[in-house]
């Protein structure tokens, strides 16, 4: 039986953890895996009962952290080393940048026979100055000479990846998209849409427009914001809005939200009406898909982003801005309303037609869902990795 080390930046909510734990659990019996993963900062959900709910006990390494840090990332580098030993895996497999930076290295010096790597987004873009982008399209050159192949979440990112930042050459990369369990997402919606909308005392005649994920300057809330305060000195309809989610800018976004005059409350306050909700994380985000009306994401960068294949599994119209992969499974003003990045206008205005109708909401909710749920659910996700752990192994 191949034995495979699957190593994780962190178990933070979002798609690699997802990734990671079902191809964790569902790859075996055929392949024997041990799954590792570094620390979650403090301002993340640590979201390491996805993988235990399923079943698996990961190693924790606690100095494999996000930052850099040359003393903590030499002590992670020399554990996975020893865990190479010890376990002799066939296939090191690192999903996200840290994982893939110490991982490989280790594999590479290790002779590992199979070493991958599942690149879930980048930093190449919008998160960096030149200079330090520049530090990191070179490390990532650098690891994929070491690496058996490269594994890109969507046709986009390996355009990306193979031309536009020159990582590896195209052949070199395999397209898996993610895959993940979407049942929960349309079964009981309309129970979970009541408990939800009473909870947080959304009236039947109100629009709740939320954005789901890391309060963090990539995700550009500030846009969101800026998205509701227009909506409201444009629109007669009621909306209320929620932030789903924490991290580093939340501060910063309570902040705008209060020169921008608009009201808002706290995952502390539930009980009183506010437009905007701070609901810092939420666990059963199904329960929150089917509350909503409109599901926005205003990110600079992204890979795949989760929430916006929840929210198609769960029939729901999406205003988005036209990032990474989402036009690889998106379709403008068909699936979903998409702006370009650098067009506040356009997301403004988008948002405005999707709350202004609610038959052109219904319209855009409907088309793809089914599509989503075929092209994103695991068992193709790890029917695609099995066949390509299979062909990689049987070529050694």
């Amino acid at each position: 039986m191949p034995k495979v080390l699957r190593i994780l930046n962190r178990f933070n909510l979002g798609g690699p953890t997802y990734n990671a734990a079902y191809l964790s659990k569902y790859m075996s019996p055929e392949f024997e895996t041990i799954l590792i993963g570094g620390a979650n900062s403090k301002t993340e959900k640590n979201s390491e009962y996805i993988v235990r709910d399923l079943g698996l006990e990961p190693l924790i390494i606690p100095e494999m952290r996000r930052e850099l840090n040359p003393i903590n990332d030499f002590v992670a580098f020399q554990k996975i080393k020893k865990i190479i030993r010890d376990f002799k895996p066939d296939i090191v497999h690192t999903h996200a940048s840290k994982a893939g930076a110490l991982g490989r290295r280790a594999a590479f010096l290790e002779k590992v026979p199979v070493i991958l790597h599942t690149f879930h987004g980048h930093v190449f873009d919008s998160y960096f100055n030149n200079y330090i982008s520049g530090f990191y399209k070179n490390l990532e050159r650098k690891l994929a000479e070491k690496s058996t192949q490269i594994i890109a979440v969507s046709d986009l990112q390996k355009e990306e990846l193979s031309n536009k930042f020159g990582i590896c050459s195209a052949d070199k990369i395999t397209v898996i998209p993610l895959g993940f369990d979407l049942q929960r997402f349309y079964e009981d919606m309309d129970k979970k849409r009541t408990d939800f909308r009473k909870k947080y005392l959304i009236d039947d005649d109100e629009i709740a427009i939320g954005i789901i994920g890391r309060v963090v300057p990539i995700k550009n809330h500030s846009l969101f914001l800026k998205s509701i305060k227009y909506i409201l000195e444009n629109s007669s309809k009621k909306i209320r809005a929620f932030i789903i989610g924490d991290g580093e800018s939340r501060k910063a976004s309570e902040e705008e939200s209060k020169s921008l005059n608009i009201d808002f409350i706290t995952e502390n306050e539930i009980g009183r009406k506010s437009i905007l909700t701070f609901t810092s994380w939420i666990q059963e985000i199904d329960y929150v898909m089917a509350g909503l009306d409109i599901v926005a994401l205003t990110s600079l960068n992204e890979g795949t982003p989760v929430s916006l294949i929840e929210a198609k599994a769960a029939n729901k119209p999406i205003v988005t801005t036209n990032a990474g992969g989402i036009r690889n499974f998106l379709e403008h003003n068909k699936s979903a309303l998409l702006s370009e990045i650098n067009d506040e206008s356009a997301f403004m205005k988008n948002l405005l037609s999707l709350v202004e109708n609610e038959n052109y909401r219904q319209t855009i909710a409907n088309c793809g869902s089914e599509l989503i749920k075929e092209k994103f659910h695991y068992t193709r996700l790890v029917n695609d990795m099995t066949c390509l752990y299979n062909r990689l192994l049987n070529r050694q």
